[in-house]
């Protein structure tokens, strides 16, 4: 796991239009969706299924309670959480990276537990409480763990950072922050481009040390 948190993404895979294997799955997936909903509303699809294919799958209510405040909101149940924050509440410090979970860009808290919320579905979170980047702070007082990426220069591009910095206070919280190995460890999971590792470990290790409340 140490040497994923040194190495870049990976390269993404995609895959050409009109490949007979991405028809076979679209299809099947689509069949499976279909027989799995209201008649009602395969009726109304059922002329321009492709086009209207989002319209076949019913919104279910989600309560959430997202940086102390309480959302209830409408999802399609195939909505992330990362998706969700971004799209619908316009928290959008929670970055979208890779979108496959390789990257850790999209670290959020729930219920105190880290998680990518690119895997998560938002459906998945009714009733619970979910911490996101612009959560950490109190006002215009930084979360300890901010100010460390500051001091030591945790970020260049920036873009992993908010991913990061919820990684690195989750880290503290379990209780893996009692050396630099450790740390690199149980930070493996998020990917930094810029290689600001060094830094980073830095960051957490003085955090660590000063004892602060994360």
């Amino acid at each position: 796991m140490d040497e994923q948190y040194n190495e870049g993404l990976p390269d993404g895979q995609g895959q050409s239009a009109g490949n007979p294997r991405r028809d076979f799955l679209k299809k099947s997936t689509l069949l499976t969706a279909v027989a799995l909903t209201p008649g009602v509303a395969v009726k109304a699809a059922e002329n321009h299924v492709d086009e209207h294919v989002a319209a076949v799958f019913e919104k279910l209510p989600v309560d959430i309670e997202i940086n102390g405040v309480k959302h209830n909101v409408l999802v399609e149940p195939r909505v992330t959480l990362l998706d969700l924050l971004r799209e619908q509440l316009n928290l959008t410090g929670t970055k979208k990276g890779c979108d496959y979970g390789q990257c850790g860009a999209c670290t959020v808290h729930v219920d105190g537990h880290r998680v990518n919320s690119c895997l998560t579905l938002a459906v998945m979170v009714d009733g619970k409480k979910v911490t996101t980047i612009e959560g950490l702070a109190k006002g215009d007082e930084l979360h300890p763990m901010q100010e460390a990426f500051i001091k030591h220069d945790g970020f260049q591009c920036g873009y992993c950072t908010p991913g990061q910095i919820m990684s690195a206070v989750a880290c503290v919280r379990e209780g893996h922050a009692g050396s630099e190995m450790e740390i690199r460890e149980y930070m493996s999971g998020n990917i930094c481009r810029c290689g600001a590792y060094p830094n980073i470990v830095n960051a957490i290790m003085e955090v660590k040390a000063g004892g602060q409340q994360v």
